[in-house]
């Protein structure tokens, strides 16, 4: 590791840009909420708990 890095040409903000049609929130969510979402991801065999968030909410919102 050095002892000094140089940010002088860095840049503020996230290092993946915000796919369009996407807004980055931040929600607060029931704790056992979220590990159910990450239980069911691990069973799948990987992938993202987040995106089954999204397809969940989207599932409802197009049933109503």
């Amino acid at each position: 590791m050095r002892k000094q890095y140089d940010f002088s040409h860095a840049k503020r903000g996230a290092v993946i840009p915000v796919p369009p049609g996407k807004t980055r929130v931040t929600i607060r969510v029931d704790n056992g909420l979220i590990q159910w979402f990450k239980d069911q991801v691990h069973a799948a065999g990987g992938g993202n708990y987040k995106t089954l968030i999204n397809v969940a909410l989207r599932e409802y919102m197009e049933r109503k």
